[in-house]
């Protein structure tokens, strides 16, 4: 089963990079663009005989011990 979790950075957090986009994009003649956010996007394959719970387990717990610094940013899977 593919999972895609998207990393992106907490909305309190100064987000350089969105602004960095943002300005482009004005400068590119996109006006109204605002509140520019980028984050990352990782893909894996889990086992199809595990339950819901143990992918649950097996993502959340591969989030916080590598893929995801809980300090600033936040996770969500979408599928």
């Amino acid at each position: 089963m593919r999972i895609k979790i998207l990393i992106r950075l907490k909305k309190q957090i100064l987000e350089p990079q969105g602004k960095v986009i943002e300005q482009s994009l004005n400068n590119l003649g996109f006006q109204g663009l605002e509140n520019i956010r980028q984050g990352k996007l990782i893909e894996l394959d889990l086992p199809e005989n595990l339950n819901q719970q143990e992918k649950d387990d097996i993502i959340s717990s591969a989030c916080k011990k590598l893929l995801v610094n809980e300090i600033i940013e936040e996770y969500e899977v979408l599928g």
